[in-house]
């Protein structure tokens, strides 16, 4: 351990060096050990490596940003306080993602903000930075965008809105429309579902109505209920809590209309609540619930509902 020690002291001594040449060698090299090794990853961070790496990310070198967020994000895998404490951090990771000298840098800044939201304690201070969110955003709307830096801000968006109070600044900073053409538009099962996992936590605030209605995204969700379009069970997992979170959370004619709309799915919704994860089936229940007590001012046929309620036996 003392000669990673020794080793981590020496490369970061490095990145003060008037040689570009040097400070290179030296990115190269920690992000090398900080990929492979585990356990030097907070060694170079008390070698006080994270100032010099935050200071990087505002260089027009592509290699030199490109190695320094990679080396962040390693080091976010075993320990993020570090990252956090630093000064000027959360800067510098938001100009990595506004200007990007390569998608691999933007790709590495997205999926190092999306491991420090992985700390609860860490949500409400990431989203507070809309520079971050709108770069996120931007970069999930942006059809030049690389589809792993897309992925990587679409986890990084759920990582924000898992915090309520960020969902309503998601929704003003765009989210909505983006997050939306991406289900419609993309045809990614991965992406499809990554986008629909944002989507089902944003859902739960009462700004998301307003939003959603001005994009169609509640028939977009009723859609992805539809058993003859062939959606992922992980899919049509989110869609339900969208809708569910979306009654729940949202003003009560917006709650009227969103369980008038599942009403047309109700065998899609039965299918989650059938085969569905835990969660899942618990969520689709609960939403079955909510149409069954409703069915007399939504209009919902009286016999459909007795008949999910038979099929689904006591769990209703």
């Amino acid at each position: 351990m003392e000669v990673k020690r020794r080793t981590a002291k020496a490369l970061v001594g490095k990145l003060s060096s008037v040689s570009e040449q040097t400070r290179t060698e030296s990115l190269c090299e920690l992000r090398l050990i900080s990929k492979n090794d585990p356990e030097s990853r907070s060694l170079i961070a008390e070698a006080g490596a994270i100032p010099y790496l935050s200071e990087i990310l505002y260089s027009p070198s592509a290699i030199a940003q490109e190695n320094a967020t990679a080396t962040l994000l390693n080091i976010s895998i075993s320990t993020r306080e570090p990252l956090m404490s630093t000064r000027g951090l959360l800067d510098a990771l938001s100009h990595a993602l506004r200007n990007p000298e390569s998608a691999s840098t933007a790709q590495s800044a997205a999926a190092t903000v999306f491991s420090l939201l992985t700390v609860d304690s860490y949500r409400p201070i990431i989203g507070s930075k809309r520079d971050i969110l709108y770069a996120l955003i931007d970069m999930i709307r942006n059809s030049g965008s690389h589809p792993r830096s897309i992925k990587d801000a679409l986890k990084a968006l759920f990582g924000v809105s898992l915090y309520p109070l960020n969902r309503a600044t998601v929704i003003e900073l765009g989210a909505v429309p983006a997050l939306f053409s991406l289900v419609v538009k993309d045809g990614r099962v991965g992406v499809v579902e990554d986008a629909s996992a944002v989507i089902a936590q944003i859902a739960g605030c009462e700004e998301a109505g307003d939003a959603f209605r001005k994009v169609s995204g509640i028939g977009v969700l009723v859609d992805l209920l539809d058993l003859s379009t062939g959606s992922s069970g992980r899919t049509k997992e989110n869609a339900v809590s969208a809708l569910l979170n979306m009654v729940q959370c949202g003003k009560k004619d917006v709650g009227e209309y969103v369980k008038e709309m599942a009403s047309i799915v109700c065998n899609g919704i039965l299918d989650v609540a059938e085969n569905g994860s835990v969660k899942g089936k618990m969520k689709a229940n609960q939403l079955l619930k909510l149409i069954d007590s409703s069915s007399g001012s939504s209009g919902f046929h009286e016999m459909q509902v007795a008949n999910i309620a038979n099929r689904i036996g006591n769990t209703f």
